[in-house]
């Protein structure tokens, strides 16, 4: 019987134990809800579940946002507050965790870590992809999906600005929770 339990769930595919739910203001306004995949980046998924958790993803804008490509939120060290200039050069104070690729492609709704260059950099920020994105596929970290909700990443508020800098007063996550 665990024998065919363990087939099952290998044929099965990734986790879907934890999850986050997103409450987000401003243009936008409703709740997302992301499945994360425990089983295809555990590491990623610790990292996110454990600053959802402590609150510190509350408040953070969505700051660079390109229609058609995605919408990036996730700084907790410049995201949030009066003055998110810097949004997008911040993380947590948790150390950034190493590249946990897959062969999950970037598809509409798909969660994915943002990083710098280097591969091994991801720490707190994601992104929720608008439209398929193949070109990142191997190239970054898939955590999750938009379960529901996806109406809401719609209507996220568009960037304008620079590589999608969004002007103004950006939408945030004005809560996020851990779900079961």
């Amino acid at each position: 019987m665990y024998k065919i339990a363990g087939i099952l769930a290998l044929v099965a595919g990734p986790a879907f134990a934890t999850g986050l739910e997103i409450d987000v203001a401003g243009v936008a306004n409703g709740t997302i809800k992301i499945d994360l995949f425990e089983d295809t980046a555990p590491l990623h998924v610790a990292q996110i579940t454990a600053i959802a958790a402590a609150g510190d993803y509350d408040g953070v804008v969505f700051h660079r946002v390109i229609e058609g490509f995605m919408a990036q939120t996730g700084d907790v060290q410049f995201g949030k507050g009066e003055d998110t200039a810097r949004a997008g050069m911040g993380g947590s104070d948790l150390p950034d965790i190493a590249a946990e690729f897959s062969d999950l492609p970037f598809d509409r709704g798909v969660v994915g870590m943002a990083r710098s260059q280097n591969p091994n950099s991801a720490n707190s920020q994601f992104f929720i992809m608008f439209d398929a994105g193949h070109f990142l596929n191997g190239q970054y970290t898939v955590v999750g999906t938009v379960t529901e909700g996806m109406d809401i990443v719609d209507q996220i508020k568009l960037g304008t600005g620079g590589n999608g800098a969004v002007v103004g007063t950006p939408d945030m996550m004005q809560a996020v929770r851990v779900t079961e």
